[in-house]
C-alpha cells in the first residue's frame, strides 16, 4: 500500500504566484504586522476584502508563517551579542539529534544554522554580560563534546531586518 498525500487545501507557496501587490502587501507587513488591513490596502491600491483574501492565501501558503514583537536587547537587557562558531568532533545524526536539544532548551540561543566550511554551525547568543555567557558555554560543553568553540562578540550592530526580500516572489 502506498502512502498518499493528504489533501489539506493549503497550496504550498511555490505553487502559488504572487504579483506586484502581494510583494507590495509583504513588504508592509514585514515592516508592521500590526498596520490595519484597510492601511495596506489604501497603499497598495485595492478594497479592503481583496487585500485580508491575498494576506490570508500567504498565511495559508506558508509563506507568512507567523506575526511576532520585535523586543529591544538593551531594554530587555541582554545588550551583549555573542556568535559562536561550533565544530563537532564527529558527523553522526546521534550527535546532531543531542544537539538541537540543547540549543533548543537554552533560551539565550535566538538562532542557530548548520554551514559548509571550516565551522559545522554558528550560533547567536544575546545575554545581560560576560559572566551570563559563560554560563552559557559552561551549559553547551557539559552536555555535548566539541572540538572546537570560537565566540565573537559584536561590537556593533551595522544592519538588523527580520524583512526578506519581497522581489523573488
Amino acid at each position: 500500500m502506498t502512502d498518499k498525500p493528504r489533501k489539506t487545501g493549503i497550496k504550498p507557496a511555490d505553487t502559488i504566484t504572487f504579483d506586484e501587490t502581494d510583494q507590495r502587501i509583504l513588504a508592509m507587513l514585514q515592516e508592521d504586522s500590526d498596520t490595519p488591513v484597510q492601511a495596506i490596502s489604501e497603499a497598495v491600491g485595492l478594497s479592503a476584502t481583496p487585500c485580508w483574501r491575498r494576506i490570508k492565501r500567504m498565511e495559508e501558503a506558508g509563506l507568512i508563517k507567523r506575526r511576532v514583537a520585535l523586543v529591544d536587547q538593551e531594554r530587555a537587557n541582554v545588550p551583549l551579542t555573542v556568535f559562536i562558531g561550533v565544530s563537532t568532533p564527529r558527523h553522526e545524526i546521534s550527535w546532531l539529534n543531542t544537539f538541537r536539544e540543547l540549543i533548543d532548551d537554552i533560551p539565550e540561543i535566538l538562532e542557530a544554522y548548520r554551514l559548509t566550511g571550516t565551522v559545522d554551525y554558528i550560533l547567536k547568543v544575546v545575554v545581560p554580560d560576560m559572566a551570563s555567557y559563560d554560563a552559557v558555554y559552561k551549559r553547551m560543553i557539559e552536555k555535548l563534546e566539541f572540538s572546537q568553540v570560537n565566540s565573537m562578540i559584536s561590537m556593533e550592530e551595522l544592519k538588523f531586518t527580520t524583512a526578506v526580500p519581497t522581489k523573488y516572489l
